[in-house]
């Protein structure tokens, strides 16, 4: 079979393979994934919005696409590279396919190429952009569409939701404003479990309206793009330190960061993946975490700023954690909800939660 499509990196890389998905070209900034499983989960995490994915592991799309492992409702990733793709999933689960999927969002796809090489292009090279494009289009005239776009900074407004919605818990005990900046299902998820209301709102809500909401703690979510992209959100949660406990997430975490003073940097490849190492600086445990961020908090600059460093990724030594206990603020660059996985890191959640009834105690 003679290929259909190509990648064209930036730097005049060209990478062949075959359409699945969408058959539109685009472009986007290209990244790498690590993980092993949860290939569903990836493609719905708002957090990969304009980005086209490189998956490490081989085979994808082999276990279909479940209904209840969703991450967001209308996913918003740039497009999937992934080595071989599997139309005929093995799965009682499945409710269709992965490409079915990629085509109902615009989603396109290419498989068939050296996944191995790509990612270690990216590893050496840095994330860039890449057209995804027919294999008919010429160097040159992909190599002019890539120097004429401009990747969007748009992103947190595009995934946010656009209005508040609550969802309930069994037994509630707390209250936890929610602001949504790309939030990943699963995060809503695991508050309800432990008794909390939570009540979504869009990411650029006043911290008034956060007030008038009387929550017993908030909550600041995962999401795509540069967090100095958003001062609106990083405004509110300035107005809103020392009020309320404040629990961050990924892009959560750098808001919380850059509210306190510190400063936030992209980072060559960024973290993607289930299988990221992380020391705990308070208790010396270590956290095999999932990841999935370009931007780090600089260390240097924590040192101007009432935050404590927690917990520090052991392969590069970024700053995986930061916390005012004076404040009942504290946040992590990794994502404790994972799911599929790994699970080493729920008991953030449990901390939060117990903030939050300390608050309740001392009213």
């Amino acid at each position: 079979m003679e290929y259909n499509k190509k990648l064209i990196l930036e730097d005049g890389q060209e990478y062949y393979g075959y359409s699945f998905g969408d058959t539109k070209d685009k472009v986007c900034e290209i990244v790498f994934n690590t993980s092993m499983v949860g290939y569903q989960e990836i493609i719905s995490d708002p957090s990969y919005t304009y980005q086209a994915v490189v998956m490490t592991y081989p085979l994808i799309g082999n276990y279909g696409m479940a209904d209840d492992d969703y991450e967001t409702v209308i996913p918003t990733i740039g497009a999937m590279i992934v080595r071989e793709y599997n139309d005929e999933p093995s799965n009682f689960r499945s409710t269709a396919t992965l490409s079915d999927i990629m085509k109902k969002y615009d989603i396109p796809g290419i498989y068939g190429l050296d996944t191995r090489k790509l990612a270690r292009s990216i590893r050496d090279y840095g994330s860039r952009k890449v057209l995804i494009t027919d294999v008919s289009t010429t160097l040159e005239k992909g190599l002019k569409i890539l120097k004429e776009a401009e990747l969007p900074k748009d992103a947190v407004s595009v995934v946010s939701c656009k209005k508040p919605y609550v969802s309930h818990a069994k037994y509630e005990q707390y209250h936890v404003v929610a602001i949504d900046c790309g939030m990943k299902l699963n995060i809503v998820r695991s508050l309800n479990k432990r008794g909390c209301k939570v009540t979504v709102i869009p990411w650029n809500t006043t911290a008034e309206e956060i007030e008038r909401l009387s929550p017993d703690g908030i909550f600041i979510s995962n999401g795509p793009g540069d967090p100095t992209d958003v001062p609106e959100t990083i405004n509110t949660i300035k107005s809103l330190i020392g009020k309320y406990p404040i629990f961050g997430i990924c892009l959560g975490h750098q808001i919380i960061s850059l509210a306190y003073g510190a400063e936030t940097y992209k980072l060559k490849f960024g973290h993607r993946g289930g299988n990221h190492p992380v020391r705990n600086l308070e208790n010396g445990k270590i956290e095999i975490t999932s990841q999935n961020h370009s931007y780090a908090v600089c260390g240097e600059s924590l040192s101007k700023t009432r935050l404590v460093h927690t917990h520090i990724n052991i392969l590069d030594g970024t700053v995986e954690g930061v916390k005012c206990d004076e404040d009942r603020v504290f946040s992590v660059q990794y994502h404790p909800e994972s799911a599929p996985g790994p699970q080493d890191s729920a008991y953030l959640f449990d901390r939060f939660i117990r903030s939050m009834e300390e608050g309740k105690c001392n009213a």
